[in-house]
């Protein structure tokens, strides 16, 4: 049984060793940002939400840590054909502000969510 451990922990370290050098993310760097071909972004950007249904109402917090202005809008879909399907108007989150946006259905919940754009300059 001890070979079969020390076996299978060499077999895994030559896998490792066998990587090129490229493949394998600075120790430094994040895994999300050392993905291949895709840049850095030098200017951050987009607000961070938390969304909470309570019943058939929908809030959101939307907080925007980045010097750009986002505009966020929240868009609630309902279960029921019947019942309408409600996008708030984009509100603007500016640098280090927090906003609340609220909507609704008559009766259930099925999915909310927040879109987020650029605000022009």
């Amino acid at each position: 049984m001890r070979v079969h451990r020390l076996a299978s922990a060499t077999l895994a370290a030559a896998l490792v060793l066998a990587l090129p050098h490229q493949a394998m993310p600075h120790p430094r760097v994040p895994p999300e940002r050392a993905s291949a071909g895709t840049p850095l972004a030098d200017d951050p950007f987009g607000a961070a939400c938390r969304i909470r249904v309570d019943g058939s109402r929908v809030t959101a917090y939307c907080h925007n840590p980045y010097p750009v202005t986002d505009r966020v809008s929240l868009h609630v879909e309902c279960v029921h054909w019947w019942d309408l399907d409600a996008d708030s108007r984009p509100v603007a989150a500016g640098p280090a502000q927090t906003v609340r946006l609220t909507g609704r259905c008559w009766k259930e919940v099925g999915s909310a969510w927040v879109s987020h754009r650029r605000a022009e300059r």
